[in-house]
């Protein structure tokens, strides 16, 4: 397995548990159709969420956040409809978050980012 992708698992899992302490269910991980991959679905109590998780070893490239940009977001939105149209979940709100994953000499540092987009 390359590096950054093992870093991308460590991110997806750092992020699971911090949404679970948080209090939502997580209901899909790494959900793939032909258009893409949705990184976690989770319910928030009544509010269905679609979290994209970015995580970084440093800062060079700049903030993991940055990195869910219009392009990104607009592509988990579509994602999102694909995934509620291949499911039968009842859900009154949905909501787009991020959940970054900072992993570095100074230790790990985990931003969850409600509303993100």
């Amino acid at each position: 397995m390359r590096v950054k992708d093992a870093l991308g698992r460590f991110g997806e899992q750092v992020a699971v548990e911090q949404l679970e302490r948080a209090g939502l269910v997580v209901l899909d991980r790494n959900w793939r159709c032909p258009e893409g991959e949705l990184d976690i679905v989770a319910r928030d109590g009544p509010v269905l969420v679609f979290c994209e998780v970015k995580t970084r070893s440093g800062l060079a490239f700049g903030d993991p956040a940055e990195a869910v940009g219009r392009a990104k977001a607009g592509r988990v939105r579509r994602l999102a409809l694909r995934w509620l149209a291949a499911h039968e979940h009842a859900a009154v709100e949905l909501r787009f978050d991020v959940v970054t994953v900072l992993r570095g000499s100074g230790g790990l540092r985990v931003r969850h980012l409600p509303g993100a987009f």
